[in-house]
């Protein structure tokens, strides 16, 4: 997978909140398989012991940071938010949030496109968050960015893709753009659908940092990007209207019994 340029082999892009402690946290992820992992500037610039546990262990990994604007509402907020990131951890990369509304989190997608333009303008890499809105994409696209990343369902919902029309319809529009479902992904299934679908990546938090055993489901996603990944380029067989047997009947030949 293509992101701004540089190569990331594994498909799968892990948050790392809401983890019950650091050391599972440092389980999950490497048990994931990923080499990108996205960080929150407002958890991470409190500092202190906490911090520091993070680092060394984002450290240890070798996993690349993709800061993100979680909770910025408008577009001064996000910019600022992204100024100070890339101050902070070092790099051009930002995933951009903005949110439009408290209850779904959903991406406010005017402020959306003028904060990546923006961000863009100022020499930064931008992932955004958004919506499955074709609309939305192009105009993220024309902005500069060579990387969107629309939601499945709102944030944490673990509702899986509802609207896969749309999402097949944004991959066969963008075919040249790298997409990541970001978002509202709970099961293995979700993400490997996700990759069916011809998408290049897929990015996911609570539904592995939340469960009885993050290790374990973080194993499991791996394994359903990799399947669903696969597929995807082997060739899916399209769904039918009407039944067609495994074994041809043509050239069969039949017994009758003796009159």
């Amino acid at each position: 997978m293509d992101l701004y340029g540089q190569s990331v082999s594994s498909r799968l892009l892990i948050g790392t909140a809401l983890y019950p402690s650091p050391a599972v946290m440092e389980g999950a992820l490497k048990a994931s398989g990923s080499g990108i992992v996205t960080v929150s500037l407002r958890r991470e610039a409190a500092g202190g012991r906490a911090g520091d546990s993070f680092w060394r262990i984002i450290q240890s990994l070798g996993a690349k940071v993709l800061p993100n604007t979680a909770g910025c509402r408008t577009v001064k907020e996000a910019v600022t938010t992204a100024e100070l990131a890339r101050e902070l951890f070092g790099t051009p990369w930002i995933k951009l949030e903005v949110i439009g509304d408290d209850e779904t989190l959903q991406p406010d997608v005017v402020a959306l496109v003028e904060a990546a333009a923006t961000l863009i303008r100022h020499g930064f890499e931008v992932f955004p968050y958004t919506t499955e809105d074709v609309t939305v994409a192009t105009r993220l696209v024309e902005a500069g960015c060579r990387v969107v990343m629309p939601w499945a369902s709102p944030i944490g919902s673990g509702q899986g893709i509802v609207n896969r029309n749309a999402l097949r319809t944004l991959r066969a529009r963008l075919p040249d753009v790298t997409l990541i479902v970001d978002a509202g992904l709970g099961a293995p299934s979700h993400a490997a659908e996700a990759m069916e679908l011809g998408y290049d990546g897929v990015l996911l938090n609570t539904a592995i940092a939340k469960a009885n055993d993050p290790v374990g489901m973080a194993r499991a996603f791996a394994l359903a990007v990799e399947a669903g990944r696969a597929g995807y380029e082997a060739g899916l067989m399209p769904p039918r209207d009407f039944a067609s047997p495994s074994t041809p009947v043509v050239g069969t030949p039949f017994w009758h019994a003796a009159g």
